[in-house]
């Protein structure tokens, strides 16, 4: 099975999978949280959006409670809070653990893909990014404190996207 037809459900609870998600776009998938330091991650996830959209690239937003309790809301409290804090326009997923035995299908692929340290495994905090081509492969992992503007990753989007 390819990481695209991995089954995962719209934050609206809508059942799909990754590659209807992303549409056949490459994608920076993000683990996300809402009352998290590194929330206004979203500012820079939403701008990489805008910036990026006429060149088949989406930024896909994963909610996680995981960590500090720090996604606790509904899947409308969470789609409410990106959409008036941050005017996120990427889509959401529905909240799903990342880590565990109730690790998600998806991240039990994502995190076998270790980071520019070397570092694989369980997902460290909030807004681990993992960059996916549009054919599904995993193409580089980048750390929660990784910013999306950061130099590093901007240039592993531009070489995928172009």
């Amino acid at each position: 099975m390819s990481l695209l037809d991995t089954p995962i459900a719209t934050l609206d609870g809508e059942p799909s999978d990754l590659g209807r998600i992303t549409e056949g776009k490459a994608a920076l998938v993000v683990n996300v949280a809402s009352k998290c330091g590194l929330t206004p991650q979203y500012s820079k996830l939403e701008a990489l959006q805008e910036q990026l959209a006429g060149k088949a690239f989406t930024v896909v937003g994963i909610p996680c409670n995981q960590f500090g309790g720090q996604e606790p809301g509904t899947a409308q409290e969470i789609a409410e809070f990106c959409s008036a804090t941050y005017g996120v326009t990427f889509p959401m997923t529905e909240k799903v653990e990342v880590n565990g035995p109730g690790r998600h299908p998806l991240y039990d692929a994502l995190t076998k893909t270790a980071d520019a340290e070397g570092v694989d495994g369980d997902i460290r905090w909030n807004f681990e990014k993992f960059l996916v081509s549009k054919d599904g492969s995993i193409v580089a992992r980048f750390g929660p404190r990784t910013e999306p503007d950061d130099p590093e990753l901007t240039a592993a989007i531009d070489a995928l996207v172009g």
